[in-house]
Formats: C-alpha cells, structure tokens, sequence
C-alpha cells in the first residue's frame, strides 16, 4: 500500500494564526474562550466563544474574493497557503492533476448567508447577490482553494459535522492510493454569527456560563456545556515516496490508519452509542497494525456534554480493554472551544506536533475529573515525553464517528 504521510499544516485557531503559535498556547495550556465580542449573544443564552483574534482577511485574501466567499472560506483559503508554504509545495509548479482538495465541511457560509437573507426579507430578491448561491455552499471553500491554486485533482467536500476533518484525512488517503500525489485535507468552521448560534443554541449542548473556567470543561465533573470556536486547519498529505523525491523540508507523520463507523441515530437523539465508536477506535488501530499498547496517548472528541463524555470514556476503556496500563487522554479542545469540522483537523494538527516535540498537551480546562471517567489517564498538565503513536478520534451530530491513528514517520525502510 501507499504510505501517506503529512508535509504540511496551516492553522487558523483561537490559539494562534500559523502552526508555532498555536502549539505555543497549547503547551503553555492557556485558556482562550472568552466573551463573544462579534454581536451580543445575550438573547441566546450563551456568552462565550473561542474567537480567532488577529485574523486579518485581507492580508491572506484579495479583495475580489472577499466580496465573493464567507469568513469560513477565508480561513481554509489562509490556512491552506500556509500549510502549502509550510510543505514547500506550489502546486502551480506540477501537474494541475497532481494536486487534489478534499476540506471539510460543517454549517457552510453563516454570516455570507444570513447577511444574504436579510436583505431579501427587508428589500426584495433585488438585494440578493448572484454569489450567495456559492457563499454558503458546503464545497465553497474546497472549490475556492481549488481554483485559487490551480488544481485539477479529484475535489471533495466531506460533511459529517465535528468527525469532518478525520474524515478528509481518511479520504486523502484513498486518493492519495489512487494514483493522485498530493491533496490538501482539513477544515475550518466560522460559526460565530447569529444566524448560525440560532442553529446551534436549540440543540441543548451549549453552556451558559459567563466565567470561561466554569464553561467547556471535558471531562469534568462541573462541566456545563459546549462553547462554540471558530477557525481550523489544513494539511498537505503526500505520497511518501513523492516526498522525499522532492525533498519536503519535513514530515511531521504518517497517517497509518483510518476507521469510520455510524450510530444510526437521528440528530434529535444525539446520544453516541459507545459500541460503535469503540469499534471506530478498534478497526483504525487495526487498519495501522497496532494494538492498544502501542498507542501513547489519544486525542478524544472532548465534547464537554456530561452524557457524551460518559460515553465517550466507556467506549475509551472498551476499545482500550487489555492495555497494560491506562491510556493517556488528552482534549487540548477545552482551550479553544468546538470548532466542528475545525476541531478534528486542528486535533491532527496537534497530534502531529506532539509526535514532532514529545509533548503530550492537556485536557483543556480540566479541574475535577468526572467519576465517568474513571480507567483512564486524564492528562492534567502537558507531559514531556516520547510520542510515536497517536489516536485521534472524532465524533459528528448525527451518529458519525471517526478515528485515525497518527505515527511518527522513519522513512522508506520502515
């Protein structure tokens, strides 16, 4: 089989914009939710966000496309340049069928559309523009990046909500195996608009905490709810054998197994069946040929609602039952909020990072420790140690559950 591995990460995230910033506020374990500052949220009952700070679309955007797309877009299209930058890769120098997009996708352009949809409801269709019907589009920002940089690959969009971004590593592979070298994965979300908190604020997830330390709390026992991010990642994922013929200046690891299964469940019911997503856990460490000892630490989907995380630590201890000791979990999630398809490509971002600096970040937000959670090795302050393997797991409203294992990458040989 073709080995796939990562060359390059861009990140645009409450954290930080660019790849060390971000990996900076996340080995310090700095807590960035703070108060909404884009509206006031107040007649939604939250208050809270992790909001990206320093984000200046111009400076990643010309002005021609700004008018055109939405701030989600914007940052896949940020994201995306750096991630390329970072790889050394400039897919206008190779083949246009070389390179691939295969982002992620959650709600879409909010803000383009709700901007869009008021003025049709106060001014008539008169005030609608002809680029609405592509804004808001779940594919915009796969397009875009696509025809920004010229690629002819197979495009993708893929939509399965918070488990989207492991889902378009999964599918990068694929293509990657198909015969197409490069393709950029990952995933942004901007979801910090009324219309978009509407949305999310019926689903009884939220928290309404004003302190950020009383809100988003995984695997807590005072845990009270979400809070919503904005931003993400993306990645450059190669064929490795291109990689080293072209000389990537690095390769932060390989994507050694994928694995997605579904609850069947209907959004309305938005329990995770444990059984399921343990067997996501199980059937990805078996596509990488590792077992549970052999993994160093899994990132969870940390989704900070009492019921989910009860089953996501169930379904921890059954897909790690036999491990000679407990294993280590981290959700540096708790820092920056949930970010959607955003957050399970920003958790691969991190993953890849703690391969590459032996660290092991925390729980974000973490004080107390939920009895649910018991058998398992909460990670309570950042750990300086040998990374070789990672899980990284991910779960979608809907039934989706996804898993990826991530490992340090040795080169041909190995």
């Amino acid at each position: 089989m073709t080995r796939t591995v990562v060359t390059g990460l861009g990140v645009i995230a409450p954290s930080g914009i660019g790849v060390e910033e971000h990996w900076a506020a996340v080995r310090a374990n700095e807590l960035l939710v703070r108060p909404l500052d884009a509206f006031d949220p107040s007649s939604y009952g939250v208050s809270l966000a992790g909001q990206v700070s320093g984000f200046v679309p111009e400076e990643h955007v010309e002005p021609r496309l700004m008018v055109q797309t939405d701030r989600w877009t914007w940052m896949s299209l940020a994201a995306t340049s750096m991630a390329l930058a970072d790889a050394a890769y400039d897919p206008a120098a190779r083949d246009p069928y070389d390179t691939s997009v295969a982002l992620a996708a959650s709600s879409g352009g909010n803000e383009f559309g709700q901007r869009e949809m008021t003025g049709l409801y106060g001014r008539g269709p008169q005030a609608v523009t002809a680029y609405q019907s592509i804004a808001w589009f779940y594919a915009a920002s796969t397009g875009q990046a696509s025809i920004k940089n010229g690629t002819k690959g197979p495009a993708s969009v893929l939509v399965t909500e918070g488990a989207g971004g492991l889902d378009s590593l999964g599918h990068a592979r694929r293509v990657v195996r198909r015969g197409t070298p490069t393709v950029l994965a990952g995933g942004t979300e901007a979801s910090l608009s009324p219309y978009a908190l509407a949305c999310q604020s019926v689903g009884g997830r939220l928290s309404p905490a004003r302190d950020p330390r009383a809100a988003y709390k995984p695997f807590d026992a005072a845990t009270t709810g979400q809070v919503l991010g904005e931003g993400g990642a993306v990645l450059v994922v190669e064929d490795a054998e291109q990689a080293a013929e072209r000389g990537a200046p690095q390769v932060y690891g390989e994507i050694a197994g994928y694995a997605a299964t579904h609850d069947a469940s209907s959004p309305s019911d938005p329990l995770s069946d444990p059984v399921q997503y343990a067997r996501a856990m199980r059937r990805a460490m078996d596509d990488a040929g590792v077992g549970p000892d052999d993994v160093d630490f899994v990132l969870a989907d940390a989704a900070g609602v009492p019921e989910l995380d009860t089953a996501e630590a169930e379904a921890l201890r059954t897909a790690f039952a036999g491990r000679r000791s407990p294993v280590p979990v981290s959700a540096p999630q708790g820092l920056v909020g949930r970010l959607s398809v955003g957050g399970s490509a920003l958790a691969v971002a991190t993953a890849l990072l703690s391969i590459r600096d032996g660290v092991v970040p925390a729980v974000g937000n973490l004080e107390t420790p939920s009895a649910a959670a018991h058998g398992l090795d909460l990670v309570t302050a950042p750990r300086e140690t040998p990374v070789s393997t990672v899980l990284v797991v991910a779960r979608g409203l809907g039934g989706f559950n996804s898993a990826v294992v991530l490992r340090r990458h040795e080169g041909a040989g190995a």
